[in-house]
């Protein structure tokens, strides 16, 4: 199989980069389940971009900084702020049906924690559902893109090009065990997240952090692991899987209250429910962990009925499935793992150290949110990264035709394999990767704590590893090991920094060190597991080298 693209993922940042390169190029999109089932579509706030007259760029620009806590690279946040209203507008175009003032016509913009203005577009508390559902109708429509749903990537194909190594497309799994060659000119990894790496997450089933974790094995550069985010308001409810309370119910007046009824955030932090999230996810968890409670409570029952149903319907709806009315109710509600700060290093343009090799969305790590991301700048990232993506292919579009067409592909070898009999090995794996990640690597860490996780995650690594080897590939053998890897790339991260900042918070080490306002950047040792990694600090504001890719 060929293309000019090969996009990995059916996210907004995987569908708008699709859309755009379509101009020019094929592209194939492939997606490990249906194409709906992405973390885009369950993302209920909305996009931040300065689209009012009182709001400014530069107050953006500060409040992005200020929420990532010393490691934003600046010129990364002026472009992508800058950028947001042309991108907000694009998605207008297409048809997503943001909400508008039914006075002034303009859009009904809502606030979140750590912004200082109203400027998230939104679609109610339905915003990544509309995005998904539009920009899905436009690739269907597209004769240039074709979208597979249930095909699962195994790896990368990667080849040495004279002194570089060189990604040129993906071993693809559809079926059972029918593993093909996808050989592309230019690969992008928009696999979204990686919240199932833990016990409790609000992400989708899909978050195994893929995009990551391949793009390590094949040797590009990983950074900033250590900068997990938890969002503070997951639904505490034994039916609720995974489902989010917004960051917008807060920010339309919603008041943390612990089981007596008694508000407590002005104890931690003087912007109180609106502070950011990693503020707000560590006090709701230390309030428990003071109290023995299992949850505490997010309340907006002093707001009007009518207004509650209209603003959030979506949560509305689904939170009378478990039998609780919002509108007279508090919400009980704890925190879980929800967007991964760290990924893919990439330049400006979302290239990889891998020659051939992109990431945008949360695959990658841009220098955006540095070490806490601002509630609702990751949706903008995923579309203004994804059209400068597509710039920098027009623009580079004839560089990798000819090493591509003159590679040799080996097939997938299955070897002497067998089937694994028995899942229970698989779940069994699963569950102890989650628990020891949300007991020993979670809100608050230690360095005792991340040695044991590590000791015990090396061993779990390296028995899946034999599994992988022995038996014949399957889907959930590809997302084990994924998750194996990236739990393994969270815990060195967090052992290389010796500080507390952002959403790393080590009891070892309580305050921030200017020893530390560097990245933390991994990068397997050649010859070695997929779990051995070199570990340096890199300085921010990465600039692209003549061929686009990131300098040393």
């Amino acid at each position: 199989m060929k293309t000019d693209y090969l996009v990995i993922g059916s996210g907004i940042a995987g569908l708008s980069f699709a859309l755009r390169v379509s101009q020019w190029g094929k592209v194939v999109v492939v997606t490990k389940k249906r194409d709906i089932d992405t973390a885009t579509n369950l993302a209920q706030g909305g996009i931040a971009a300065v689209m009012d007259e009182h709001d400014s760029l530069e107050e953006h620009i500060e409040d992005t900084m200020q929420s990532g806590a010393g490691l934003c690279d600046a010129d990364i946040v002026e472009k992508v702020v800058s950028a947001g209203r042309g991108r907000v507008e694009d998605l207008i175009r297409y048809g997503v049906p943001f909400v508008k003032d039914r006075a002034t016509g303009t859009l009904s913009l809502g606030r979140e924690g750590g912004h200082s203005r109203r400027r998230v577009a939104h679609a109610y508390d339905l915003t990544g559902k509309e995005i998904e559902k539009t920009l899905l109708l436009m690739v269907r429509k597209s004769r240039n893109i074709r979208l597979l749903e249930e095909h699962v990537v195994v790896d990368l194909l990667v080849k040495q090009s004279g002194s570089e190594q060189v990604c040129f497309g993906a071993y693809v799994m559809s079926g059972d065990r029918d593993v093909v060659p996808y050989v592309s000119k230019t690969t992008v990894l928009c696999t979204g997240g990686a919240g199932k790496v833990y016990l409790y997450t609000s992400n989708p089933d899909i978050a195994t952090g893929d995009g990551v974790a391949m793009a390590a094995r094949a040797g590009a550069k990983i950074a900033n692991m250590e900068f997990v985010q938890f969002h503070p308001t997951c639904l505490y409810h034994p039916r609720a899987k995974n489902f989010l309370i917004s960051e917008a119910v807060r920010g339309e007046g919603a008041l943390l209250i612990d089981k007596h009824g008694k508000r407590f955030m002005d104890k931690y932090d003087s912007r109180g429910e609106l502070a950011t999230r990693d503020t707000v996810a560590r006090s709701i968890d230390r309030e428990m962990k003071e109290t023995g409670a299992d949850c505490v409570y997010l309340d907006i029952t002093h707001k009007d009925k009518n207004f509650i149903k209209e603003r959030f319907p979506g949560i509305y709806q689904k939170c009378l499935e478990f039998g609780l009315d919002i509108t007279s109710e508090a919400i009980p509600v704890v925190p879980a793992a929800h967007y991964l700060c760290g990924g893919v290093l990439v330049d400006s343009f979302g290239n990889s150290s891998l020659r051939g090799l992109m990431a945008l969305g949360e695959t990658s790590c841009t220098g955006l949110h540095g070490a806490n991301r601002l509630a609702s700048n990751s949706l903008l990232e995923a579309v203004v990264f994804a059209e400068r993506g597509a710039g920098y292919c027009f623009e580079n579009k004839e560089r990798y035709g000819e090493l591509v067409n003159t590679q040799r592909v080996d097939p997938w070898s299955e070897g002497e394999a067998g089937h694994l009999e028995e899942e229970i090995l698989i779940n069994h794996d699963w569950d102890l990767i989650r628990r020891t990640m949300w007991n020993y690597v979670g809100i608050v860490r230690s360095t005792q704590r991340l040695k044991l996780a590590k000791k015990r995650l090396i061993a779990i690594a390296e028995e899946i590893e034999n599994h992988y080897k022995k038996y014949y590939v399957s889907a959930n053998m590809v997302e084990l090991r994924n998750i194996a890897h990236i739990a393994l790339m969270i815990v060195e991260s967090a052992l290389a920094r010796k500080e507390s900042r952002g959403l790393h918070y080590s009891i070892n080490y309580k305050q921030k060190s200017s020893d530390w306002q560097y990245w933390t950047v991994l990068e397997r040792k050649a010859g070695k597991p997929p779990w051995i990694f070199s570990v340096t600090k890199q300085s921010f504001n990465l600039k692209p080298t003549d061929t686009g890719r990131l300098g040393s």
